[in-house]
């Protein structure tokens, strides 16, 4: 079984991905996950990528393709992967597409997380984040024990830069322009489902299984 996740930041993509797959016994690839791991490896590929990200440039489409592709060739992922994060524009879509065909393989789902901007602006701004121990919380969903203080460490919480209302917008508006041309992309190849992501986590998990199966 090979899914992609799709979906705004913020949408809650991440959480589903890691549910599937830890219920259907497949990875969850990341290709922040990748890039760190083939880095760390010190593998050709990584050492690609490395130069770039050095240099504060975006890793090219085609090599990160080859990255994604390294990584799904591994045994772990001979049932299928859940891929969290790529594609995120119509070229790393075609060039993943291209790559799988060569392989003979191809993707069985793409699963939109659908949830409209202003809950995700609303969703985001709620989120604190402890910068010593990394423990993430949400002021409605998640509160911490004592407010603005990490249950785990004592440290103060805070807003991150990346959630701050502005940031949001802009990082939605670039969503909405490399990346939910996918939507339609995926739906031309007959793909696409899609879940409501504003009802509650387990609900929205409840409807990805629906699509996928027991």
């Amino acid at each position: 079984m090979k899914i992609i996740m799709l979906g705004a930041p913020g949408a809650g993509k991440g959480t589903q991905a890691k549910q599937i797959a830890a219920k259907y016994g497949i990875p969850h690839i990341s290709t922040g996950d990748i890039f760190r791991a083939n880095i760390k490896e010190g593998t050709e590929l990584g050492k690609k990528a490395k130069e770039y990200m050095d240099q504060g440039a975006l890793v090219p489409d085609e090599l990160t393709c080859d990255l994604v592709m390294d990584r799904i060739q591994k045994d772990d992922a001979k049932n299928g992967f859940v891929l969290d994060g790529f594609p995120r524009t119509i070229p790393q879509a075609e060039a993943l597409d291209a790559a799988l065909t060569k392989a003979g393989e191809a993707m069985d789902y793409a699963i939109d997380v659908d949830v409209p901007d202003e809950n995700i602006v609303g969703r985001m701004g709620g989120r604190r984040a402890c910068l010593n121990c990394g423990a993430t919380y949400h002021i409605v969903s998640i509160p911490p024990k004592k407010e603005g203080i990490c249950d785990n460490c004592g440290s103060e919480l805070v807003l991150r830069d990346d959630d701050k209302p502005e940031t949001v917008q802009k990082r939605l508006n670039v969503y909405h322009e490399q990346t939910q041309p996918l939507i339609d992309f995926y739906k031309g190849k007959g793909i696409l489902r899609s879940v409501d992501g504003t009802v509650p986590m387990d609900q929205v998990f409840e409807s990805i299984v629906s699509i996928l199966g027991e």
